[in-house]
């Protein structure tokens, strides 16, 4: 990516980003990769970086681990594997067989799920496989602590066999002598020592004389020398001849060691850059947890699409004091490319326009960028930007010079592909004829459909904007009743400067005020009255909206919630419907056995007995009384529903219930035992013990039965 002026990326604060980057890297080859971060330009490219991201960033929040725990650093390693004839410690060697096993522990992660689940991790280790020989190769010579083993060869195992030997024979003779000497009392503190690598002991330097053997040296006072007893005097050259041979036998086995592990140079090479790769990826996942930041869309077109925008830095700097920050909502496309900031001082309007510059290169460097996943990136070719105060001392050019020297270049250089940031266009000359400049380098930007962001105080620039294709306007939002920024960006409209509301606010005579808005032009004040009145206007519009908004989702909420509670009753009427159905069904099955075994009984007796009249009135029976009862329940259930049984006794002109088969008449005269009641307009003798009192239910408690 190409941008203007070489201090651009300073200027939007990338350096920043780039060394909150390297703070989260372990390894060397990582931080490497953070310090030389660079702005690409093809989208297929960006996409698979930033899904990288996204893929080890959701490993984190899942915390799932991935196998890159070893924070090596193997440039000296991996060096003297290339060079003929080196040869490589136990030390180094067991770190290259920490990569070898790192990589092992990759591969292994990525099982076949995972390959699809993560496939811009997997990408990283596409063209690679892990070689087992490298790991073999070592633990053939070395052990855990990297120390080469007895049996690395036939000749090491005998040297140190031999020497294990000669050390037990040395050790028995030299305790023989340390006893010897404890009796006679040469024997010092320190009673013995290693000097010059023989072992030697330490006697009053009185005796030295009285004990035969080689005086190696004497302590700092003089009192103790150090004496090779002759006895062991052979036994030491031995030893010392035996390590000898054990040092060169190891040399000689860690040389072919290093020259076969060299065959495999530019794998353990491909994997060291595979770990620093991944370690870099991890910074940046770290780095996105640090900011909130996500995996917007990116599309092939020119386009900016910011939702919920946070500047990267302030929301981390606002975080740490436990401060708010005001996220910006942006949209550039090919019918409103250009954006035209205005507003007061200290609004926020050169916050804003860094907070989309530095999430640009952000996003085109391969970093996730503080926005909602909603928003949508297009990639941009170029970037150009003038912030701040330009004048060069060097060219001896003005400030107003070096903004017409950078306006030039833009207008030469910019395209469909170009993004660009100019704060405070037109500032540093006349108003009237800086405003003329400004808006010939708006409308020629525009010709050339470049993309960008420009603030301003000029009126006319506020003007033009609704004007010219493909520039709009935009405020940063002030509270005229507190006198106070809000930091927040209202696109659509152009913003007052507030230059009265300001000075009234720092606490500058009224009378002073007064004289100021007399010398300004009037229509000049009045457009800047009616820009006030109207952002004033549009805040008030916007709180109603949130109100309404809001009163919208609690009614959308106490919708679901009515949902909810219709849908359990529903189903539970299903449920209490589907339990009556199956206990008429579960009463039919018990009926229809009962039926059966029956019939067959009657079969049975029609065989056996010879009154076949009398076992056909069996059968009428068992058939029809079912049916008989299924009328029975029907004519209760009508009774219950319009009378209810009353206790008491039972006297003339009373209703009364027939218990046997459930009638309800009047009564019209006792006898003794008897009652006659009249069912219709017949009247029935029957048993007082048959009847029950009732009477007529109400007509809610009637509705209520049924």
């Amino acid at each position: 990516m190409k941008y203007f002026p070489e201090s651009a990326l300073m200027q939007l604060e990338f350096d920043k980003v780039q060394a909150l980057l390297q703070e989260h890297c372990k390894t060397e080859l990582g931080k490497e990769m953070a310090a030389s971060l660079r702005l690409h330009t093809h989208i297929d490219y960006v996409k698979s970086r930033l899904q990288q991201a996204h893929e080890y960033k959701q490993l984190t929040l899942l915390q799932e681990h991935f196998p890159n725990d070893h924070i090596l650093n193997l440039k000296k390693e991996l060096r003297l594997l290339e060079i003929e004839g080196a040869v490589l410690t136990g030390e180094q060697a067991m770190q290259i067989r920490k990569l070898s096993e790192s990589m092992h522990s990759i591969v292994k992660f990525f099982d076949h799920d995972r390959r699809i689940q993560y496939a811009g991790l997997f990408d990283v280790i596409q063209d690679t496989h892990y070689e087992k020989k490298i790991t073999a190769t070592i633990d053939a010579v070395l052990d855990e602590i990297g120390q080469v083993r007895d049996n690395a060869s036939p000749e090491l195992a005998r040297i140190r066999i031999t020497l294990f030997r000669k050390r037990t024979e040395l050790r028995r003779v030299f305790d023989r002598i340390l006893q010897k000497l404890q009796k006679l009392n040469y024997l010092a503190d320190q009673e013995e020592a290693f000097l010059n690598g023989r072992r030697v002991v330490a006697i009053y330097a009185e005796n030295k004389r009285m004990v035969k053997g080689i005086i190696h040296g004497e302590s700092d006072t003089r009192k103790t020398a150090f004496l090779e007893p002759e006895e062991t005097i052979d036994l030491n050259n031995d030893v010392q001849s035996l390590e000898r041979e054990e040092n060169r036998e190891v040399y000689r086995i860690l040389k072919t060691m290093t020259s076969e592990l060299s065959t495999y140079s530019g794998l353990l090479n491909g994997y060291y850059q595979i770990l620093g790769t991944f370690d870099f990826i991890r910074g940046k996942a770290k780095l996105a947890l640090d900011m909130d930041a996500n995996y917007p869309m990116l599309v092939p077109h020119s386009e900016l699409n910011l939702v919920q925008a946070y500047h990267p830095l302030l929301l981390l700097y606002n975080r740490k004091n436990q401060k708010p920050t005001i996220p910006v909502n942006i949209k550039l496309d090919k019918e409103a490319h250009i954006l035209v900031i205005s507003g007061p001082n200290a609004g926020g309007k050169t916050v804003t326009l860094k907070t989309v510059g530095l999430i640009q290169l952000m996003l085109q460097a391969g970093l996730l960028v503080p926005v909602h996943p909603s928003s949508s990136f297009g990639i941009f070719k170029q970037l150009m930007i003038h912030i701040g105060d330009t004048q060069s001392l060097e060219f001896e050019l003005s400030t107003y010079s070096s903004h017409l020297k950078n306006m030039k270049y833009f207008m030469e250089n910019a395209n469909g592909r170009t993004l660009f940031f100019i704060d405070e266009l037109g500032s540093g000359s006349d108003p009237n004829l800086g405003g003329a400049f400004a808006e010939v380098i708006m409308e020629e930007l525009a010709k050339k459909h470049a993309y960008g962001i420009v603030t301003t105080h000029y009126l006319n620039l506020k003007v033009m904007a609704n004007k010219v294709k493909g520039i709009i306007n935009g405020a940063m939002g002030f509270d005229e009743k507190t006198l106070m920024p809000m930091y927040k960006l209202m696109v659509g409209k152009p913003g007052s400067s507030y230059t009265f509301s300001i000075a009234e606010r720092i606490g500058l005579h009224p009378a002073l005020i007064a004289r100021a808005k007399k010398l300004v032009d009037e229509g000049h004040f009045q457009l800047d009255k009616l820009l006030n009145k109207a952002e004033q206007d549009l805040q008030h519009v916007e709180e109603k909206e949130k109100d309404l908004q809001k009163l919208l989702k609690e009614n959308e909420k106490l919708k679901k919630e009515y949902e909810v509670l219709a849908d359990k009753e529903r189903k539970h009427q299903q449920f209490t419907l589907l339990k009556l159905q199956n206990k008429i069904k579960e009463d039919d099955l018990q009926y229809l056995k009962d039926m059966e075994r029956k019939l067959k009984q009657i079969v049975v007796e029609w065989k056996r007995n010879d009154d076949k009249d009398k076992v056909i009135k069996l059968a009428e029976i068992l058939l029809f009384r079912r049916r008989e009862k299924q009328q029975n329940e029907q004519l209760n259930k009508k009774v219950q529903e319009k009378f209810e049984e009353i206790s008491g006794t039972i006297e003339v002109g009373m209703q009364v219930k027939i218990k046997t088969n459930r009638q309800v008449g009047k009564v019209l005269e006792l006898r003794d035992k008897r009652a006659i009641v009249k069912i219709g307009n017949i009247p029935i003798n029957v048993k007082l013990s048959d009847l029950v009192q009732v009477k007529e239910r109400s007509a809610e408690n009637a509705e209520e039965n049924k």
